[in-house]
């Protein structure tokens, strides 16, 4: 009797587990993004302004050396307050370079953050895109391949990132065509 009730409570707890069986699904973000003409615009808007930066960049470090050179042949003819007066010059332009790179190139400079303020609406929209195909094909945990996460085999039934990209860009359609008739 005692062992009857333990089958009967293990194959009831196992019809429970299997009635509850979450069905997953993976996208990848990357590729999403990476077939958004929106983003791609974005990015090289982006890419632009990176381009900028560097230049000016390279031509503040060429004055920088060309500077230190000039200063390190003279050096030997100045004197006095023309001498400090010429080194703190190239003194500051190497700290200004130095300042600007970390400004613009560093972990939390202006690139980070353009870069976070260009991707964040496109990942809210791929949120919502990924949403409403989870709630239509009923899947209950959805994963990211494109974010460190190690998949190792994946069959293309469970690869559902050609169905968000196209819920996305059947939004953007709908938006063309409702600010069109706008117009």
């Amino acid at each position: 009797m005692k062992n009857f009730k333990i089958t009967i409570t293990f194959i009831l707890l196992l019809l429970f587990g299997l009635g509850n069986a979450q069905k997953i699904g993976v996208v990848d973000t990357n590729e999403i993004l990476n077939k958004l003409p929106q983003y791609k615009e974005a990015e090289a808007r982006l890419n632009s302004q990176i381009d900028t930066w560097q230049s000016e960049l390279q031509n503040m470090q060429s004055e920088y050396e060309r500077k230190k050179a000039a200063f390190e042949s003279e050096k030997v003819l100045l004197i006095g307050d023309q001498l400090k007066l010429r080194e703190k010059e190239v003194v500051d332009l190497d700290k200004n370079i130095k300042t600007t790179t970390s400004l613009r190139f560093g972990a939390n400079g202006e690139i980070a953050k353009l870069r976070t303020n260009l991707v964040l609406p496109f990942q809210d929209q791929i949120w919502e895109a990924i949403k409403t195909m989870s709630e239509k094909n009923g899947l209950g945990i959805v994963l990211d391949k494109s974010n460190n996460i190690s998949v190792i085999f994946l069959q293309g039934k469970y690869d559902y990132t050609e169905k968000v990209l196209a819920i996305l860009l059947k939004g953007d359609k709908k938006e063309k065509t409702t600010s069109k008739s706008k117009k």
